[in-house]
């Protein structure tokens, strides 16, 4: 089959084919004769718009707003005696013995991450969510079933990635993408108390992404967004941002192929 395949992709012009699929800042590198400069525009297809230099291609700056974040209180922390030292980069100051966060921060490190998950999601990646907490389990599991992709809201037994083969009983596919809506976990068996996907993605060269609160180490998640992990109405706005972006990622990347007549 994967003959079959290889043939249907280079049975017509090999140069042609070569310039849609092989990365344009590689091209640009290669001999004039090679690369036939003067036919290159016309054969660039849609994707190359959407590449991974690119901050802002799925336009996520547009879709976080302070005022939305504000409103869902994700700048609320918790109390002073539970700060993790590693947050204090994220803190505007506390009211009434309580840490808040500055949304500023929050705001910048959301829109990075939604713009990794674009691109993954873009590029027919795996994205799994997870959330151990059980105010929030349904809303976790509801956003990943409307976009077509995966969740874990249970207790996390240790060695689902890197052990993967010999408990589920065969070979498995692993997540491209994990997305941890609560970074601390009260079933977590580490002293530390967090989620125990963080290191075993870490082990396995997994990115993820993770609501980091105040009482929370940034240092061991790909991409830390500081906010509250706690409140429903903070879960659900990243749950819809998320989700939101997953969909246009799709659609994007439905519509190029179709254009270019590619089953994938």
């Amino acid at each position: 089959m994967a003959t079959h395949y290889c043939r249907k992709i280079f049975g017509k012009s090999l140069t042609h084919n070569l310039k849609t699929r092989i990365c344009p800042s590689y091209l640009s590198t290669l001999p004039k004769s090679q690369l036939d400069v003067a036919q290159d525009e016309q054969f660039l297809p849609d994707e190359t718009k959407f590449k991974l230099s690119n901050p802002d291609a799925f336009d996520v700056k547009s879709m976080v707003r302070i005022k939305s974040l504000f409103e869902a209180g994700v700048h609320f922390g918790h109390t002073e005696g539970t700060l993790d030292n590693r947050m204090k980069q994220y803190l505007y100051g506390n009211r009434l013995g309580h840490l808040i966060i500055d949304l500023n921060h929050t705001k910048r490190l959301l829109q990075q991450a939604l713009n990794v998950t674009a691109h993954i999601s873009y590029r027919g990646g795996v994205i799994l969510f997870l959330c151990q907490s059980p105010l929030n389990c349904l809303t976790v599991e509801n956003c990943a079933k409307e976009c077509g992709e995966f969740a874990h809201t249970r207790y996390w037994r240790d060695g689902m990635f890197t052990n993967s083969s010999r408990i589920f009983k065969s070979e498995t596919r692993l997540p491209d993408l994990c997305i941890v809506l609560n970074t601390l976990s009260s079933t977590s068996k580490n002293n530390s108390g967090q989620h125990s996907v963080l290191s075993d993605a870490a082990k396995m060269l997994i990115p993820t992404i993770a609501i980091v609160d105040t009482d929370a180490n940034p240092n061991i998640v790909t991409y830390p967004i500081p906010g509250n992990d706690d409140t429903p109405s903070a879960i659900n706005l990243y749950c819809d941002l998320f989700k939101n972006v997953i969909l246009k990622a799709k659609k994007v990347r439905k519509e190029i192929l179709d254009k270019n007549k590619i089953t994938v």
